[in-house]
């Protein structure tokens, strides 16, 4: 009879292996890497996004979008586009998927290439718990290459990784549907290019000819890459998106998934330096309460210089932006005395704020040559300041035709 310990063992094993066998396969391809290229050359990308989804789910049409989203402007890495040998070739038209130690090995070279050296984006990857195992080795090596050359000259090739796991989800019915869909759309496209000649054509999987492979293309996901994500939620930043509605809500729902934040993001020393300074939505935020209580404060501590202000942009200023009504933008320039008097511009700008305009106001000093030392031949100017201020507002609309 088995004790509870023998019993629960083998429940343990498969994951204890899957362990193993991850660190086996790293161990060997970072070995091979360090061998080939050299340990200062393990160059990996600052930002990874991992992509993953159901099939059908839209990672293609998705794709290019993320990337922009992110300020990326490499070419995504399309893992299942990487292993296209024989071998592979026949285990993916069977709803397979292949073996991890090909995917790492190919994936971490393709890595270290110099155009993916600020961000990748990596769709089909990590699809299995083995995967998953590796993809951590990796982020830790990453770490420990961030850590050991920080503060030499080839720190910058070394930052600190940011990992965003991103899933596309899809029921099943939608996943077999679409499957079967594209197929027939490639199927025509194919037919069109043989009788033609025009274009070229697609490949075909032959999963998307038969509802039984694309069926079981699902479930290959749901068992294996499915968990295989789920598990990196409490590791990186982890995306779940409902990729079921029309592809502008996809798109928006991803937008907010992947907003900038920058204390996750930056290396902690360039975030404490800029830390200090506020956002630009917590200066906002109060911005109207603070022209108020300026203006009030213009009114009450400085009276007379608050009247000449708005006298002067009575007379001089509104005149010219007036005749500028249509394009909705006016520049003036000043060398009224009054503006010498740095308080006097910022009324300036905030009376303009006030009434719906947005100013802003350069000061220029010309100097303008008044005579010359006949006996030394030094010229003497006399300087003047220039108040140049560029008024913007919504201009008039205009019904033509």
């Amino acid at each position: 009879m088995q004790s509870n310990n023998e019993s629960a063992h083998p429940v343990n094993e498969p994951i204890d292996l899957e362990i193993k066998d991850a660190q086996v396969i790293f161990k060997s391809v970072w070995k091979e890497l360090e061998q080939e290229v050299g340990h200062e050359n393990l160059r990996f990308p600052k930002e990874l996004i991992l992509l993953g989804g159901a099939p059908g789910a839209g990672k293609g049409t998705q794709t290019q979008f993320i990337m922009a989203a992110r300020g990326l402007t490499c070419p995504p890495i399309v893992v299942s586009d990487l292993l296209v040998t024989p071998e592979a070739q026949r285990i993916k038209d069977q709803g397979g998927i292949v073996g991890d130690g090909e995917v790492i090995g190919i994936l971490l070279r393709k890595l270290l290439e110099p155009i993916f050296r600020d961000g990748a984006v990596l769709d089909g990857f990590p699809r299995t718990r083995v995967q998953v195992e590796c993809l951590k080795l990796l982020v830790d090596k990453i770490t420990q290459l961030h850590a050991e050359f920080q503060g030499t000259e080839l720190a910058v090739n070394f930052r600190r990784p940011t990992i965003h796991a991103m899933l596309l989800f899809i029921s099943e019915a939608t996943s077999i549907s679409r499957q079967l869909q594209r197929g027939r759309e490639i199927e025509a496209h194919n037919q069109e290019v043989a009788e033609t000649g025009i274009g070229r054509p697609i490949e075909l999987r032959a999963t998307d000819l038969s509802p039984e492979k694309a069926k079981r293309r699902y479930r290959v996901f749901k068992e294996m890459t499915w968990d295989a994500l789920q598990s990196l939620k409490e590791i990186y930043h982890y995306h779940f998106i409902n990729a079921e509605g029309p592809i502008a809500e996809v798109e928006a729902n991803i937008i907010g998934e992947l907003a900038y934040q920058s204390s996750l993001e930056l290396d902690p020393s360039t975030y404490d330096r800029l830390r200090g300074l506020p956002l630009a939505s917590e200066i906002t935020v109060h911005a109207r309460q603070e022209l108020v209580r300026r203006l009030d404060s213009y009114e009450l501590e400085h009276r007379e210089l608050f009247i000449r202000t708005v006298d002067t942009i009575d007379r001089k200023f509104m005149p010219i932006i007036e005749r500028h009504a249509l394009s909705g933008q006016a520049i003036v320039n000043s060398e009224d005395e009054l503006f010498t008097d740095p308080l006097a511009l910022w009324m300036l700008i905030d009376i303009f704020s006030e009434r719906g305009y947005h100013a802003v106001v350069d000061k220029h000093i010309q100097a303008t040559p008044e005579r010359i030392d006949l006996e030394t031949g030094q010229i003497h100017n006399r300087l003047k300041t220039i108040i140049r201020t560029k008024i913007s507002f919504k201009g008039s609309e205009i019904r033509r035709g």
